[in-house]
Formats: C-alpha cells, sequence, structure tokens
C-alpha cells in the first residue's frame, strides 16, 4: 500500500522504485551523520549555529537528491547545476567549512547510492580525522607567523627602504602592499605583509620600529589570505 502511495506518477515498468523502508532508513542514518559531523566541527573550532544547523541536514538532503536520481543521468546534471547555483549565490567560507561541507555531501551521497555501511564508515573516519588536526594544530604555527603590519610615519621619511633592515632582521619575507595618507596628509600609514621568522620576536620588531618612526602608532594582526587558503 505504501510502495504504490508514494510512486512517482511518471515511472514506468522499468523504473526501480525506492520503498519506504528503505527511504526511511537511509534518511535516517544521514541524519544521524549529520549530527555527528556537526558535533566533531565543534570540536576546538570556532563556529555558528547556522553553520551547524546547515551540516546536520545536509546529508540528508543530498541522501534525498541522490535516491530521487536513480541513475537519470540528466536528472543528475540538472540536480549539479542547481547545487552550482546555490553555491555561487552564497557568501564563500573558509577553506575549513567549505571542506566540510564537502564532506557532509559525500556522506550523503554514499547513504544515497544505498551503502550506508560505508557511509558509517566514512564519516567516523573523516571525523577523527578532523578532530586529531584540530586537537594537534595542525598547520597553525605556519599560518599564525603571517602578520598584517601597519605603520604609521611622518611626511617627511622616505618610506620605500625606511625599515628594510629591521624586517629583513624578523621576517622570513615581506612586502609593502599599501602606501596611504592620513592626518590631513601630514602622516603616510605603510601595510606590510609579513612572515615573522620568529613569533616570540614579535614585541622587539615592533620596539625596533618605534624608534625609527618616532614612536607613532603601529598594528600588526593576523593576516587575511583568502587567495591561498584554499
Amino acid at each position: 500500500m505504501l510502495d504504490t502511495l508514494f510512486k512517482g506518477i511518471f515511472d514506468s515498468s522499468t523504473t526501480s522504485v525506492i520503498s519506504v523502508q528503505n527511504f526511511l532508513l537511509c534518511i535516517g542514518l544521514s541524519l544521524i551523520l549529520g549530527i555527528i559531523l556537526a558535533l566533531s566541527y565543534t570540536f576546538k573550532t570556532h563556529y555558528t549555529k547556522s553553520f551547524l544547523l546547515t551540516l546536520a541536514i545536509l546529508p540528508a538532503v543530498v541522501c534525498v537528491v541522490i535516491m530521487m536520481v536513480n541513475g537519470n543521468v540528466g536528472t543528475g546534471v540538472a540536480v549539479a547545476g542547481a547545487f552550482s547555483l546555490v553555491r555561487f549565490r552564497s557568501a564563500p567560507g573558509s577553506a575549513k567549512e567549505i571542506g566540510m561541507i564537502f564532506l557532509a555531501m559525500s556522506a550523503g551521497l554514499i547513504a544515497g547510492m544505498g551503502y550506508l555501511a560505508y557511509a558509517v564508515l566514512f564519516t567516523v573516519i573523516l571525523c577523527l580525522v578532523f578532530m586529531i588536526y584540530n586537537a594537534v594544530s595542525f598547520g597553525e604555527q605556519t599560518a599564525s607567523s603571517y602578520k598584517t603590519l601597519a605603520v604609521t610615519i611622518p611626511e617627511d621619511l622616505n618610506y620605500t627602504e625606511i625599515f628594510d633592515d629591521i624586517l629583513k632582521k624578523y621576517t622570513s619575507r615581506y612586502e609593502l602592499k599599501k602606501v596611504k595618507t592620513t592626518n590631513m596628509g601630514s602622516m603616510f600609514r605603510l601595510t606590510y605583509d609579513v612572515y615573522l621568522k620568529d613569533r616570540k620576536l614579535e614585541k622587539e620588531m615592533i620596539d625596533e620600529i618605534r624608534v625609527r618612526n618616532g614612536n607613532l602608532e603601529i598594528a600588526i594582526s593576523t593576516q587575511e589570505i583568502p587567495s591561498s587558503e584554499l
């Protein structure tokens, strides 16, 4: 009775129909996998409620789509196009968020194809790997050495090579990214992208720059590198 009720109006005798029991089993498992993914993402990671909700339901959404496509190439292409539109109309996220989104989609895809045990195994392994990498701060030390340095200098100083000797001493590489006038044009604000040799010597570098720029404003912050983050 239920299989008849949920049969598609365009189904034919050659179309394989998913039973209601299998449909509910795949959906239920996908929701469980989504919760596992969401909980693993909260481990030593900054997160938002909206992103966790997305992770929790995304495997079930992808699972349903794959079950409904059910080998139809034309429908599969249409679904891929729809997902592409949603992706490019959304605000870009960090590499970690995008990677977790793909992980959730993969789990839903495996479950939607009917390989439930593989879906569970895949999710457990990838979540454990994700949590281990977060626990050992994988790549954190290297990433935190990238800094953006902003220095204010008087207008009578030649900014082209004024801090080169100091930056060569404390950084592996540096680049002057922006020069901006400030304080009604009486000062320059220089912005550098730098990679510190030793983060513990950051204060010493700032102290030497303060002597050179007359103790004017200096700001150093974590560098945003969206182009190389993915």
